[in-house]
């Protein structure tokens, strides 16, 4: 990745991207609910956790992975939409390396790799409390029509 793909983020941009995200955050009752917390955004970025419940395990006893690619979505959702541009999910991936446990804060990275006219492309790290990654997900964006906020 060259540094010229990803633009930088100035006060402004940050100071936008938070109130996107206040805004967002306030809407989604689905992050809400699974107890997500914003830690950080930025223009193209976000960092966001959430504690693995125990009505969010699987047969072995470990986070199910729908838990953890909610996680990892979500956190792409506020990134892509950081810009204050309506943006949609084009198509996503991802890999499981290791499980959730029950009790533990999960946080996900969210980080714009590129954005080319209307679509972009974000990769978001999910970590476990020890630092060990739990799983990687690759997102496209899709940038539709309106705006989060309506700024005059």
């Amino acid at each position: 990745m060259n540094s010229e793909d990803v633009p930088s983020s100035s006060a402004d941009e940050t100071a936008l991207a938070k109130r996107v995200a206040d805004e967002m955050y306030r809407r989604d009752q689905a992050s809400r609910n699974l107890g997500m917390r914003l830690l950080q955004v930025g223009a193209g970025r976000c960092s966001l956790s959430m504690r693995v419940r125990e009505d969010m395990l699987n047969g072995h006893g470990t986070c199910h992975g729908g838990f953890i690619f909610a996680v990892a979505d979500s956190a792409f959702a506020f990134a892509c939409n950081s810009r204050n541009h309506s943006t949609v999910a084009a198509g996503c991936t991802i890999d499981y390396v290791s499980p959730g446990r029950v009790g533990e804060v999960l946080e996900a990275h969210a980080q714009e790799v590129v954005l080319a006219g209307r679509t972009g492309v974000y990769d978001v790290t999910v970590r476990g409390e020890d630092g060990r990654t739990v799983a990687v997900f690759r997102g496209r964006s899709h940038r539709i029509r309106g705006e989060v906020l309506l700024i005059k």
